[in-house]
């Protein structure tokens, strides 16, 4: 559905974000047709070879990869492009195991491999950046209730009192300062109405959150990369991330982990932490106050603050993590 635009910047904005998607998906796309174009579909495990970050072909490092990680001979692989489907309506057509259509897919790329151990069905997680430095990429974009629906859903218990906070740091409509405050602790404030900070939040509230990340940040950091869409048929195996622009598809710098892999890496990389910042623009640019922003792993999360979803919760993969391990 196209947004309307409110203003030139917010056209501007959506000009960009529509740009950033085609380039994604034009990656995505290029990478399934280079995998079925490749002359040679043979890959063997390699003994001792324990990289995560290449410079090359995308199509034959992931193939050389999966062969390594599940120590397989691989014979012959068939790919299907699947990233386009759910935020653009294109994409390969493609029916789940019971026959029906799949339009969302949290795996961008499907792989059907014919090794050693038979036929298996892989799916690939795809990231990229097209700047010369790598960025923050998004890996999940939902609200407060969502996120802890999905939480509950996945068997991690949220108290009430831990949702609440969690839309008082999105912004919800009820859970603002605007609703919640008078004008004259409003104006004692003087900081964003329309949300609270994490620091900001019932203690309650802090705690719940603290113990929830801190015990199942393991699991919670494979829900992120796995879970979007209910039912969703084959959530990824594995991520692959074009690092930064490139101007030779066989020449691309690209990272790849098994989801055990990522998980594992950003674990050992830092728990959950509370990470100190300065707001620097917007209207409130010149309030010096120091706010916490939530971190466990490779994985910050914020409130969206886009202004067509201002209260969404958006994950984002910390910028160059793959240079981190």
């Amino acid at each position: 559905m196209a947004l309307n635009a409110t203003s030139p910047e917010h056209q501007m904005q959506i000009i960009a974000g529509t740009e950033g998607r085609k380039k994604g998906h034009k990656f995505e796309k290029t990478l399934t047709e280079h995998i079925n174009e490749l002359d040679n579909k043979l890959f063997y495990p390699v003994e001792g070879n324990t990289l995560h970050v290449f410079c090359g072909s995308p199509a034959e490092i992931l193939l050389q990869y999966i062969a390594n990680d599940r120590n397989v001979n691989v014979y012959d692989v068939k790919a299907w492009w699947l990233g386009g489907l759910a935020t653009s309506g294109v994409g390969d057509a493609l029916q789940d195991e019971e026959g029906n259509p799949i339009t969302k897919c949290k795996s961008d790329v499907l792989l059907q491999i014919t090794s050693s151990r038979g036929l298996e069905t892989i799916g690939v997680s795809v990231k990229n950046c097209n700047k010369k430095t790598p960025t923050n990429d998004q890996m999940y974009f939902t609200t407060a209730k969502a996120f802890c629906y999905l939480l509950r859903t996945n068997g991690i218990s949220v108290s009430s009192m831990g949702e609440q906070g969690m839309s008082m740091f999105c912004g919800d409509i009820g859970f603002r300062p605007l609703d919640i405050m008078t004008a004259q602790q409003l104006n004692c404030r003087n900081s964003d109405p329309n949300r609270f900070y994490w620091e900001e939040l019932p203690c309650e509230a802090q705690q719940e959150w603290k113990e929830i990340f801190t015990v199942w940040q393991d699991y919670i950091t494979m829900l992120l990369f796995q879970k979007a869409y209910k039912d969703d048929p084959y959530p990824p195996d594995y991520l692959l991330h074009q690092t930064v622009r490139y101007s030779d598809f066989e020449q691309c710098d690209i990272a790849v982990f098994s989801m055990e892999e990522i998980v594992a890496i950003s674990k050992a990389y830092s728990g959950f932490e509370l990470s100190p910042y300065v707001i620097r623009k917007g209207t409130y640019k010149n309030n010096n106050k120091i706010h916490y922003a939530p971190r466990f792993g490779f994985i910050q999360f914020q409130r969206g603050g886009q202004r067509q979803h201002p209260t969404q919760l958006q994950f984002n993969l910390k910028a160059g993590y793959f240079r981190k391990i």
